[in-house]
């Protein structure tokens, strides 16, 4: 049973940074437990606000269920109490059903909707799937606004009203319009959190828009960097800020854009770069060149 209410955990997450760690594999593509708990409790030492298990950065697409849950739940034991673990559910409505009873189990403290898989679907559908999701579970709920799940504000505001657990909105789509509509009806009813890949480029003008958190990819390996990033965005220390984006982010960025599927190849070959390596990436997706690499080594030298 989680120590966290779903009103504890929105109010915990939207306080700072979100940590959202890779999943370590072995050179065979298994999981690598060992290597992942202990690269959790490095993370921990650090001062996120939440921690995001098997997300998107954690290549959830690529694991299959039994594998989520021994992700999370190696999560949760390795995490301090007092951070929360978000889980991921997905899929069709079903598998996500399950895969929020599955996050119980583990003792996770709150869940994540990634989009569904591959169908497109109308607002009816999306608010249907939510809705099952949200009734599946105590654990509160976040849904993530991506791909061929797409939100709009009156689909929000009717979940925000029917599913006391829904505690927040993540959006990975950067339709300003669409933001500030679901933003300037619901107001403080949902925690807001930054999901595009790299949240740090849109992290500055989402704040106005009561997106008081992002989940940081770079976190993983550039932890500390990570986290004065955002006291600087916080702050409103715009020099700062930047200086960062120009220095580091948008070249970071240029890299990650060169072939799809990079914004999380990227990320594990900065593990590598920093000497904590966390294995491959899983097909479909690939993992960058040695030159590539090198690359990036360089933009990490530059920052360190």
């Amino acid at each position: 049973m989680t120590a966290f209410s779903p009103t504890d955990v929105a109010q915990q997450l939207g306080s700072g940074l979100l940590s959202f760690p890779v999943t370590h594999l072995t050179a065979e593509l298994a999981f690598d437990e060992t290597a992942y708990r202990e690269n959790i409790g490095w993370l921990s030492g650090y001062d996120a606000s939440g921690l995001f298990a098997a997300g998107g950065t954690g290549e959830f697409f690529s694991l299959t269920l039994g594998e989520v849950e021994q992700v999370v739940t190696a999560a949760v034991k390795e995490t301090p109490a007092e951070l929360p673990v978000i889980a991921p559910a997905g899929y069709g409505t079903a598998m996500a059903v399950e895969l929020a009873r599955s996050a119980e189990r583990s003792g996770a403290d709150g869940i994540l909707l990634l989009p569904h898989y591959l169908s497109e679907a109308g607002q009816r559908g999306l608010e249907d799937h939510v809705r099952a999701v949200c009734r599946s579970t105590e654990l509160g709920v976040i849904i993530y606004n991506r791909a061929n799940a797409r939100y709009d504000a009156d689909t929000v505001e009717r979940l925000a009203a029917d599913c006391p657990n829904l505690i927040g909105f993540k959006d990975g789509v950067g339709d300003i319009e669409q933001m500030t509509r679901i933003y300037s009806r619901l107001g403080d009813r949902l925690l807001y959190v930054g999901g595009l890949p790299t949240a740090e480029l849109y992290a500055l003008p989402y704040l106005k828009l009561g997106l008081t958190t992002y989940s940081s990819a770079i976190f993983n390996f550039l932890p500390q960097w990570a986290l004065d990033f955002y006291a600087a965005v916080r702050g409103g220390d715009d020099a700062h800020v930047f200086a960062a984006l120009n220095d580091f982010v948008i070249p970071y960025c240029d890299l990650r854009n060169r072939t799809a599927g990079y914004a999380v190849s990227i990320v594990k070959a900065g593990m590598r770069v920093i000497g904590r390596p966390a294995g491959p990436v899983r097909p479909p997706l690939t993992d960058l060149t040695e030159a590539e690499v090198a690359e990036l080594a360089a933009l990490v030298a530059r920052i360190s």
